[in-house]
């Protein structure tokens, strides 16, 4: 691959993500303005419910025990929990919000993996391999080529026995 290649590579890799953050920043433009609808429904409603909470005084009867917390299910069979539903939206921004922490984590590993110290780190320790690859083939070879000549001797000195 050459150095035009792959600038012409990191500039489309570069291209790719400034989309999907444009796409990403559009979505949660919709979403702010939509929650910020929701809000001001929930604050109109709170209000209501305080205007009618200060009109009835509260009762005096008598109040609820306070409620014991479990810390731990242990030998308990869990409650069926009914899967969370998410509307297309939040989905999909969800999905790109994960797609583009994955995109960024690959491209810093990329990053780092091909930055000159650690190709120089790399190419150190197998040239280092290497070296001890060929040590050992070397030494594997003698003792073979030794226990072939002490086997032939053997041979030999077996030979001369018998024929004496």
């Amino acid at each position: 691959m050459t150095r035009d290649q792959a600038v012409l590579l990191a500039v489309c890799g570069l291209a790719v993500v400034c989309v999907v953050l444009l796409v990403v920043l559009l979505r949660t433009r919709a979403g702010a303005g939509r929650t910020a609808g929701e809000l001001s429904a929930l604050r109109q409603r709170l209000d209501e419910l305080e205007r009618a909470r200060s009109d009835h005084p509260a009762s005096a009867g008598p109040r609820p025990a306070p409620v014991e917390f479990l810390i731990t299910d242990l030998g308990r069979e869990p409650a069926p929990r009914a899967p969370a539903r998410l509307d297309g939206p939040t989905f999909a921004d969800i999905l790109l919000k994960e797609t583009v922490v994955k995109a960024a984590a690959l491209a810093h590993g990329v990053r780092r993996g091909l930055a000159p110290a650690t190709r120089n780190r790399i190419r150190f320790e197998m040239r280092q391999e290497l070296r001890r690859a060929r040590r050992q083939r070397r030494a594997d070879l003698k003792a073979a080529q030794r226990d072939l000549r002490a086997r032939q001797r053997a041979a030999m000195a077996a030979e001369t026995r018998e024929a004496s």
